[in-house]
């Protein structure tokens, strides 16, 4: 997508427009497979093209000297956005499929996706969800009476942070909050004291490094079990102690009672939430728990050994 596509796609109505600049996308899509012979490695993140058969696929794998196919959600299970409901039918597993099962290597980041790509290949490395930490170097916040709790996410996954509904109207009753949401900013929750950020490439990690409290909502759907938990270490590269429902892939991430707490009801959000916005000195010591978390095992540098091998299939 191009940033005129993007700044639509999750827009109600747009029919015309999102139909045509897909197609244009299609077109530039198409033009690369002239020029992907030229090199040693292509590197396939979640999709070649998202729609129908797996026809492009097949062109890539054609034309490519070795593919790596990197996946970190459960794409296959083919979902859509709230305003775009309607693009399910167009489609499917048979991309992801083809992909895992003729590529020269497949990187996964979840047990889940681990599973399914068994079922098509044996070439499989599993890496983590990895960052570059260095951009987050800030990390002297500044003392505020006011606690930021932030939620980092998307038009799509913002649903999730309204299971909190309750609970954040509970803190807010209590305490001197904000809560930062970015990514989504249409999110709104009558009486909060909400700001809402326009998600950017440049302005992501200054966004996150003013949260004091980085919070992670899931329901426990099968969709959840194929995140590979990244907004999780880009709020532990920015030194954010964090709370998030204890399910699936956030067990991987979050030491509960090291780096942040992982929560099972609203009684339980409301009252790990009122512990960390009370107590500074608690989160000061979490905030750096999760930054060496981050660096010890999600950075860059603590991967890199797996990419290489990886890339040597």
């Amino acid at each position: 997508m191009d940033d005129k596509l993007w700044n639509i796609v999750y827009k109600r109505n747009y029919l015309f427009l999102k139909a045509w600049y897909t197609i244009l996308a299609y077109g530039k899509r198409y033009l690369l497979l002239f020029k992907i012979h030229k090199f040693d490695i292509v590197y396939i993140h979640l999709w070649g093209t998202p729609f129908g058969l797996p026809i492009y696929e097949w062109l890539l794998r054609k034309h490519s000297k070795k593919i790596i196919y990197d996946i970190d959600d459960l794409i296959y299970k083919g979902a859509s956005s709230p305003n775009n409901k309607f693009m399910r039918i167009f489609k499917s597993g048979s991309k992801v499929n083809f992909l895992m099962k003729y590529a020269d290597n497949v990187l996964v980041s979840t047990d889940k996706l681990l599973e399914y790509a068994k079922g098509l290949t044996t070439k499989i490395s599993v890496i983590p969800a990895t960052i570059d930490v260095n951009k987050y170097i800030d990390h002297n916040k500044k003392e505020s009476d006011v606690v930021v709790i932030g939620w980092s996410g998307s038009h799509t996954t913002s649903k999730y942070l309204h299971l909190l509904d309750n609970v954040l109207k509970e803190i807010s009753s209590k305490h001197n909050i904000k809560i930062m949401v970015m990514g989504d900013t249409s999110f709104y929750i009558k009486g909060l004291n909400i700001q809402l950020i326009e998600w950017t490439e440049n302005t992501e990690v200054n966004s996150l490094m003013q949260f004091d409290i980085g919070i992670h909502p899931l329901p426990d759907e099968e969709w959840v079990y194929g995140k590979s938990g990244g907004k999780l270490v880009q709020y532990m590269a920015a030194g954010i102690p964090i709370v998030a429902s204890a399910i699936g892939p956030n067990f991987k991430v979050i030491k509960n009672g090291y780096n942040g707490f992982l929560v099972n009801d609203e009684k339980d959000w409301i009252d790990k939430l009122d512990l960390l916005v009370t107590d500074s000195t608690l989160r000061k010591t979490m905030g750096n728990n999760s930054r060496k978390n981050a660096v010890d095992f999600y950075s860059v540098e603590a991967n890199l050994a797996k990419y290489l091998k990886a890339f040597d299939c």
